[in-house]
């Protein structure tokens, strides 16, 4: 059975220290004329948006995408999203389980002299895991429309829809070596913020819920762009699952109201 959690839940996949929240299913509602065809199986209106299980079992699990590896091409190539699936992302899950039990080894021990590395390798395979899983959602075949509560929040964020879509492409670009794009919901301010993930386990806002991200470490584009990241990070925004980030924007602002 797919794991489930409550909108409040949501608000705890952010980061490494929220790992445990992984495997979740959020409910929302769209108009049909908001949808393309690519997102209609990720944005139901009576299902929700649910993002299979990333742990189960006891332990973290790398998730089945939501598409084909083929369903993205030609702007995502499908060797190279396969690669990415079932290396670069179970690599991180490996090495958080991994991580994990060598922790529960040292606390029966009571032997932390590692703890350091080893609280170093879990925000690094922890956070690798949390931002893949969203980074597969953040995508859909042939991209969805902005939908209208998520079009508002970043007209009043950046003055214009247009205005977000722009400073995000070109934050994600200019991250110095790899990392990621991030669109975020920041509850404090109640406000949408655009970062840059240059190492994912550090540079963060604490707080802040990640609604859309992009991947430009070299192995998320390398195979079939080369070096040419701007064409990548052009053609992710072709992608761009906005269905997606609208339904953890409602479910983060539900969250900050309760």
């Amino acid at each position: 059975m797919e794991p489930r959690i409550s909108r409040r839940d949501v608000l705890k996949i952010g980061g490494a220290a929220a790992l445990g929240a992984l495997g979740l299913s959020i409910g929302a509602t769209s108009r049909a004329d908001d949808k393309t065809e690519g997102a209609q199986a990720m944005a139901k209106t009576e299902g929700g948006i649910a993002i299979p299980g990333a742990f189960e079992n006891g332990q973290y699990a790398l998730p089945k995408l939501p598409y084909a590896y083929n369903a993205l091409e030609p702007l995502h190539d499908g060797k190279a999203l396969e690669i990415h699936h079932t290396k670069h992302h179970a690599g991180y899950v490996k090495g958080l389980n991994t991580t994990l039990e060598k922790l529960q080894a040292a606390r029966k021990a009571s032997d932390f002299a590692a703890v350091k590395a080893l609280s170093r390798d879990l925000a690094f395979h922890g956070s690798g895991h949390v931002l893949h899983c969203l980074y597969w959602h953040s995508m859909c075949p042939g991209g969805a429309k902005v939908p209208d509560e998520l079009a508002k929040a970043m007209n009043d964020g950046f003055g214009s829809l247009e205005g977000a879509q722009a400073q995000f492409a070109a934050a994600t670009k200019a991250v110095e070596g790899s990392g990621w794009g991030v669109l975020a919901y920041e509850p404090v301010g109640d406000r949408l913020l655009i970062l840059q993930a240059e190492r994912h386990q550090n540079l963060t806002v604490w707080g802040v819920v990640p609604l859309l991200v992009c991947d430009v470490w070299e192995h998320a584009y390398y195979l079939q762009y080369a070096n040419k990241r701007d064409d990548w990070v052009d053609n992710f925004m072709k992608l761009a699952n906005w269905q997606f980030a609208a339904a953890r924007l409602a479910a983060a602002r539900a969250n900050r109201t309760a």
